[in-house]
C-alpha cells in the first residue's frame, strides 16, 4: 500500500468515524426527547407519592371491611374511565 492509498484509507476511515458520532448524537437525542415524558410522570407520582399511598391504605381498608362496596366502585371507576377516553377520543 503506497502513501497515497493510505491517506485515502484514512480519509475514508475518519468520515465513517464522524459519521458514526453524528449517528451517536443524532440517537442520543432521540432517546432524551422520548424519556422526557416518562420522567415528567414519574415526577408527578413522586411529588404525589404519600397521599397516594395513604388512599390507596384507606381503600385496601375499605376493601377489606366491604368486598362487595369494593367491587362496585373497581366498576364504576372502570366504567368512567373508559368513558372519559371515548369522550376525549370524540373531542380530537
Amino acid at each position: 500500500m503506497n502513501r497515497a492509498e493510505r491517506l485515502a484509507r484514512r480519509a475514508e476511515l475518519e468520515h465513517a468515524i464522524e459519521q458514526q458520532r453524528i449517528d451517536l448524537l443524532v440517537a442520543a437525542h432521540r432517546w432524551r426527547t422520548a424519556e422526557q415524558t416518562l420522567d415528567q410522570s414519574w415526577q408527578l407520582l413522586s411529588r404525589f407519592k404519600t397521599p397516594l399511598l395513604v388512599a390507596g391504605g384507606l381503600l385496601a381498608y375499605r376493601g377489606l371491611r366491604h368486598p362487595g362496596g369494593t367491587a362496585r366502585l373497581a366498576r364504576r371507576l372502570t366504567t368512567g374511565a373508559l368513558f372519559a377516553k371515548k369522550a376525549r377520543d370524540l373531542l380530537r
